[in-house]
């Protein structure tokens, strides 16, 4: 009798670490795929034409709470000041001095004190395409807001986000601590997160994620193993050799944090006015459908789609930049 329950106990044993080990091999053979990178997307490449260079502020840095230098471009404001600021979040691989100098130039042009920050991983800003900890762009941005407060103290700030800097402003509306550094958020082209109805696959072309790795590193966070973040799984459709420049791939955990958290759990944490601008000819997202997703959850935002205007080109069109410099420098805290 003893033996036989011996050997029930050995049996299950042993099919207990078999599946063990299955588990293991496919969650390695999920993180060891490989990430491809998908070819270059011309109408980003080609957003950088036209764009006067001659009036792009100088990289400054400052120091982060991890003793990390930070690059940010301070845009003084240009004529009569209308006694406002803005920070501008750029969008995915890109930085303070990329094409969104052209919406930069221009609200600051039209008074409102603008400053561009390099998200960690990005720019001068940190490692390219990688950050620390889920969590750390937050961190960056709540020091960040304390270097500018040390100059402008009681300047009410608006802050505005592209793209994926887009999603990460919409996450950081959502953030009770940092509801109150900004009066109100306007979100350009975002990417509202990967069950969005807004996303046209693969961005139009413009990235491309590693899934079997992506759900690899998540069954393991599951699990409580949170190793290989600093992976890279996400990977975008820039300029062959612009690598220095340009960021070409995310980690998991950059990929994770430079993102809303996801529009349906994030909108109805946003307290402050919120506007949304959408080009109508965007090749990466669906701007048509902006209002109906965002507005079933929080009717009160404002959602702008301009025509003729694709997804770069909401930050260097003429048509465009005009529209949004004039809406930060003109709309009030009280109004979406």
């Amino acid at each position: 009798m003893t033996m036989r329950l011996l050997r029930g106990v050995l049996s299950l044993l042993k099919w207990g670490l078999c599946g063990v080990g299955a588990v293991a091999l496919l969650l390695t053979a999920m993180i060891a795929a490989p990430l491809e990178r998908p070819p270059e997307m011309r109408s980003v490449s080609d957003s950088a034409k036209g764009i006067d260079w001659s009036t792009l502020p100088p990289l400054e840095r400052f120091q982060a709470r991890d003793g990390t230098w930070i690059g940010f471009r301070h845009y003084a404001p240009n004529g009569s000041t209308t006694g406002r600021g803005a920070i501008f979040i750029h969008g995915s691989s890109g930085s303070s001095g990329a094409v969104n100098h052209a919406l930069t130039h221009a609200i600051a042009s039209r008074g409102v004190e603008t400053w561009a920050l390099d998200m960690r991983g990005h720019g001068g800003s940190g490692t390219h395409g990688d950050i620390g900890y889920v969590g750390q762009l937050e961190d960056d941005l709540v020091d960040f807001v304390a270097e500018v407060r040390k100059t402008a103290p009681d300047l009410p700030l608006t802050l505005i986000g592209h793209s994926a800097g887009a999603g990460f402003s919409l996450r950081v509306a959502a953030t009770p601590i940092m509801q109150d550094m900004f009066v109100r958020t306007v979100l350009v082209a975002p990417y509202l997160g990967y069950d969005a109805p807004t996303n046209r696959p693969h961005s139009g072309g413009w990235a491309n994620a590693d899934v079997p790795r992506v759900l690899g590193l998540a069954a393991l966070r599951k699990l409580g193993i949170d190793c290989c973040s600093q992976l890279p799984v996400l990977a975008f459709a820039v300029r062959p050799n612009f690598e220095k420049i340009l960021v070409s791939t995310y980690s998991d955990r950059l990929m994770r944090n430079f993102a809303t958290r996801g529009y349906r759990l994030d909108l109805p944490a946003v307290t402050h006015p919120m506007t949304i601008f959408g080009g109508a000819e965007d090749e990466m997202m669906i701007s048509d459908k902006y209002a109906e997703a965002v507005q079933a959850i929080r009717p009160s935002v404002d959602v702008k789609v301009i025509d003729g205007i694709n997804h770069m080109g909401m930050v260097t069109n003429p048509k465009a930049v005009s529209v949004i410099a004039e809406d930060v420098a003109t709309r009030g805290a009280g109004q979406s």
